[in-house]
């Protein structure tokens, strides 16, 4: 059987369980591995061993074996691969954005910008909080948080509540999915080779880019539509609560990022290597003690509030859970994918078409995208596709494949997206408000962000 038909027998499993039978995307995502797995001729499996033992990943013995492994085998050696590669990063992850909502740290800081920009620029105020906070947490939680933020904003100047809105979604959605430690982008990177380090500088400038025509349209939009503030569902932040410091709020964000862009500076700069010196930068550089670090950090806030710590710790590692469980499947899709040949048969398809390989990975997440609502699922199933485009030779860097699935998972937020329903009802908008304003300023921003992507790729190829 083709890989590419392979590849559609897969995408229909996991689609057709997402959307017809309403299977939860792990299930989806495993039983469409399965699936892969159980079709793959031998001949195939016997020339994606060949190829590891060349490139030094395999042993020989293993290479004998291999055709004859179960499929479900290799589905579970895939599952375990990426558990292996971003377990700990997702669980760290997960830990920060809890115990920065526990502590009042993601408060802090969204208060913090408040204060400098003033009520006249609230918006902007929105718009950063949201950009800065939603690399370690999820938009959905940041949405939560800064809601009655906004309302108490908009209530106090009486205008501009769409506006407000608009911002805060416009600044986190970008990095929600293109930068990490966000669990969408974090695996595209892992799979597609990206310096952890490279995908968070560049993910975050085109990402600016990208967000910044969100607020163009948001403030069009503001001009044309009126959105009243809502009777308040949800509690005002307390006004005695004490929030920790700025500069302790910000740590858990900073540190991370910081380390690891110091290893990768470190690692290409010329300099003799060896010595304690490299050893202290390589320990603490690695992307999974970065993280851990910034973890412990997000949690001493907490230190002396009876149970907080642990009750932050165990939630994370509940929401953390489900997310590391649903990567872990699609990076068990992608794996049995690339046992099928499937990146030699794309090479050959499109040899000398890498000039439209970025819009048409956007075409791809887009689609997925739209059809089953979650923007991680989209870029996990679009991933092994890059990958196989990236086998047969790319003039530009990964990273740029990277960015453009991000981008392409931003269209078209509609009722089968819970992030919909979550800016929906928090915001008080009606379904129909929420088509008009939302979705297409979304839309525009993934667009803004491939175009920024291709010019990017074309001007600095890194290669």
């Amino acid at each position: 059987m083709s890989p590419l038909l392979l590849l559609v027998c897969g995408m229909l499993v996991v689609l057709g369980g997402i959307l017809w039978l309403r299977l939860h995307a792990f299930l989806a995502l495993i039983l469409g591995a399965y699936a892969v797995a159980l079709l793959t001729p031998a001949p195939a499996l016997r020339s994606y061993a060949e190829s590891r033992v060349a490139r030094g990943d395999m042993a020989a013995r293993a290479a004998a074996k291999f055709p004859d492994k179960p499929a479900a085998a290799r589905v579970a050696e895939e599952f375990g691969r990426t558990c292996a590669n971003l377990g700990i990063l997702i669980a760290m992850a997960t830990i920060i954005g809890e115990a920065m909502m526990l502590s009042g740290a993601a408060e802090a800081i969204a208060a913090a910008m408040l204060r400098g920009l003033g009520a006249g620029r609230a918006h902007w105020a929105f718009f950063t909080s949201s950009f800065v906070l939603c690399m370690p947490v999820m938009l959905d939680t940041v949405m939560y948080l800064l809601a009655p933020l906004f309302k108490a904003v908009a209530r106090q100047t009486g205008k501009n509540y769409l506006l407000l809105v608009m911002c805060t979604v416009a600044g986190g959605t970008i990095t929600h999915s293109l930068v990490p430690p966000t669990p969408g982008p974090l695996f595209v990177a892992g799979d597609l080779g990206v310096p952890l380090g490279l995908m968070i500088g560049m993910g975050s400038a085109i990402g600016l880019g990208a967000a910044l025509t969100g607020v163009a349209f948001a403030h069009w939009s503001n001009r044309r539509h009126i959105l009243e503030v809502p009777i308040d569902d949800l509690p005002a932040p307390a006004p005695d609560r004490k929030l920790p410091p700025l500069w302790l709020a910000l740590i858990p964000v900073v540190l991370p990022i910081a380390l690891i862009g110091f290893d990768a500076a470190y690692e290409a700069a010329p300099h003799a290597k060896g010595g304690w010196s490299e050893w202290l930068i390589r320990t603490i550089g690695d992307k999974d003690m970065a993280l851990t670090l910034g973890a412990l950090a997000a949690l001493a806030p907490l230190i002396g509030q009876a149970g907080a710590g642990a009750k932050a710790v165990r939630s994370a590692v509940s929401e953390g859970a489900v997310i590391l469980l649903i990567i872990a499947a699609g990076g068990a899709f992608g794996g049995v994918l690339q046992q099928t040949g499937i990146a030699a048969e794309v090479a050959t398809h499109f040899q000398g078409a890498h000039g439209v390989a970025l819009p048409m990975l956007f075409l791809v997440t887009a689609l997925v995208r739209t059809a089953q609502g979650s923007a991680t699922v989209a870029m996990i199933t679009a991933a092994p596709i890059a990958k196989a485009l990236l086998a047969g030779g790319a003039p530009f860097h990964p990273v740029y494949f990277a960015i453009a699935i991000g981008c392409g998972s931003k269209p078209f937020p509609w009722m089968n997206d819970a992030g919909f329903w979550i800016i929906t009802r928090l915001s008080g908008m009606r379904e129909a408000q929420t088509l008009r304003t939302i979705s297409p300023m979304m839309s525009i921003q993934g667009v803004a962000g491939l175009v920024l992507t291709m010019l990017a790729a074309w001007l600095w190829p890194m290669r």
